[in-house]
């Protein structure tokens, strides 16, 4: 038995995938017939039931990925190959308070209210109140969302809650928020970005190394799929390729005696005296004038 109120994947023999909630008296049309909702509320996840015309559909449970993949978007979602690395990193759990700004559509929202569960405690903030609303509708759809606070707030200026165990910043220039990023979590804390171009990342990581942050990293994550063909095994033709470049960093104030004794080869020696050559610079410039070290 499927309860009233469950959302439901439909599965047509040509592959797609509808994801819908199981309403009494709110049948399902497609381009194969009618599902009747009292049919589908007697069957079970897994079951194979026919249309009025005949045609075979498969009944599947929603997991987070087709609630991800679900959702009304305004604006560009953080894909699913992207937002369970990210969860990893942020430690992602129960009892865990996690910040983010950029919330968008409310597809990494969606994903971070799933893990962090009743006990764990989601701060998401948006620059503008029209995806705060769409967010908080999604939320609702993917029956997530009662651990989720959102705040019309531009993180700029600060956030809206302080010492969190972890923080993930999807916005333009989040360089501009990292003293509020740092006084927003715990010391030690994982902090995550997301950036669509290398300019943004470079820009990013001078901000990072003037800052209290440590165990820097920055990737993107790639996705080939291999047709399921046991005597013909072999990749799909497309793949979901670049979508963004996740930075991971943590709250960790600096010490020159441990980063001195690192292993440092000919590349790395090249790339401390660049630092410190632009930490020097950083130095002279502030001094004559603080207002082109906001520039620099």
């Amino acid at each position: 038995m499927i309860p009233y109120g469950s959302l439901v994947v439909y599965v047509t023999p040509m592959g797609r995938r509808y994801v819908k909630r199981l309403t009494n008296g709110q049948d399902w049309h497609g381009n194969d017939g009618i599902l009747y909702a009292a049919d589908v509320a007697e069957a079970e996840f897994g079951a194979v039931l026919r249309t009025h015309q005949g045609v075979p559909v498969q009944i599947q449970e929603a997991t987070l990925r087709d609630r991800l993949k679900g959702i009304k978007r305004q604006t560009q979602i953080i894909y699913p190959k992207d937002i369970a690395y990210i969860c990893l990193h942020l430690g992602a759990g129960p009892g865990r308070t996690i910040i983010e700004a950029g919330c968008g559509s409310g597809g990494l929202t969606t994903a971070l209210s799933w893990f962090c569960g009743p006990t764990g405690r989601v701060v998401s903030h948006d620059s503008r109140e029209e995806f705060l609303q769409l967010a908080r509708r999604n939320l609702e759809w993917a029956g997530v969302g009662e651990n989720v606070e959102l705040h019309h707030r531009d993180v700029t200026q600060g956030f809206a809650v302080s010492g969190a165990d972890a923080l993930f910043l999807d916005v333009r220039t989040p360089w501009e928020c990292l003293e509020h990023c740092a006084a927003a979590v715990r010391p030690g804390a994982s902090l995550g970005f997301l950036l669509p171009t290398v300019d943004q990342v470079g820009k990013l990581l001078l901000g990072l190394e003037r800052g209290s942050f440590a165990d820097v990293e920055v990737c993107e994550i790639l996705i080939r799929r291999w047709k399921p063909v046991a005597d013909r095994l072999r990749p799909e033709d497309r793949m979901t390729a670049h979508t963004g470049f996740l930075v991971f960093c943590r709250q960790q104030e600096r010490c020159a005696d441990f980063e001195a004794l690192g292993p440092k080869g000919t590349r790395e020696r090249k790339q401390e005296a660049a630092r410190v050559q632009r930490m020097q610079a950083n130095l002279t410039i502030s001094a004559k004038d603080p207002l082109e070290k906001e520039n620099f």
